[in-house]
């Protein structure tokens, strides 16, 4: 049976879509191959969100039902703030407790986070406010644009029955790209680990559910819970 344009535009849209997503990672992990001047520098630091950003806005303009393939369905909101809730208070009480006594014991300083950007901000800017937008933009970047296209391009190598089951290698390289996002390992220094694990329960929530309401909620909360402890603690 002939494959006509129609056919063939969703094969051309999900690997345009999967190249899009590999700048970024690849200009993640080349970050750290850069001098350590060019390293210092905000712009070089950012580049790669800027890069998925851009690719997901040129993805966006090229598909059909973005809201569907991004997880964002009206019908999915309910749901996303019920287990988003939950899973954000979860994590936020366990990586606080990570922070203000596993950290420490193991002679890690957590200071610093007082002249971080986010520390210097007054707290009422910072919760709810800056907070949930950059959970709302860190995970249409990371889990409903890169994961997503990762785990299609997955798929596709898997085969058609695999397309709804949680996609490994595309879990792990958008965990490990969201752990080693420079801005992120640049403020936040040896707490940026803490983002390994965060990117993989959210990653397979999201790889479950196709739900990105969850995972913009968890993230949001998780943070809020984090940042208001940590900050109150440290002075």
């Amino acid at each position: 049976m002939a494959s006509g344009p129609d056919q063939l535009a969703p094969h051309h849209a999900s690997n345009m879509g999967a190249a899009l997503a590999l700048l970024p990672i690849g200009t993640t992990f080349g970050y750290y191959v850069l001098p350590i001047s060019l390293q210092e520098q905000l712009l070089v630091q950012f580049a790669p969100q800027l890069l998925t950003y851009m690719g997901l806005g040129l993805w966006a303009t090229r598909v059909s039902q973005v809201p569907v393939q991004l997880g964002l369905e009206r019908g999915k909101i309910w749901n996303g703030f019920r287990w988003g809730a939950m899973t954000g208070l979860l994590l936020g009480a366990l990586n606080t407790f990570i922070i203000l006594a596993v950290y420490p014991t193991l002679g890690y300083d957590i200071t610093f986070l007082k002249h971080t950007p986010h520390g210097r901000l007054p707290i009422l800017h910072m919760v709810p406010w800056v907070i949930c937008g950059i959970a709302l933009f860190v995970e249409l970047n990371f889990r409903g644009f890169l994961l997503g296209r990762l785990a299609e391009l997955e798929s596709h190598w898997r085969g058609a029955a695999s397309s709804r089951r949680v996609a490994p290698l595309a879990l792990a390289v958008s965990a490990l790209t969201f752990t080693f996002d420079p801005f992120l390992v640049k403020t936040f220094q040896h707490l940026h680990w803490i983002a390994l694990w965060d990117g993989l329960i959210w990653g397979i929530i999201w790889l479950c559910t196709r739900n990105l309401y969850i995972t913009i909620v968890a993230h949001a909360i998780e943070v809020m819970v984090m940042y208001s402890v940590v900050r109150t603690a440290i002075g």
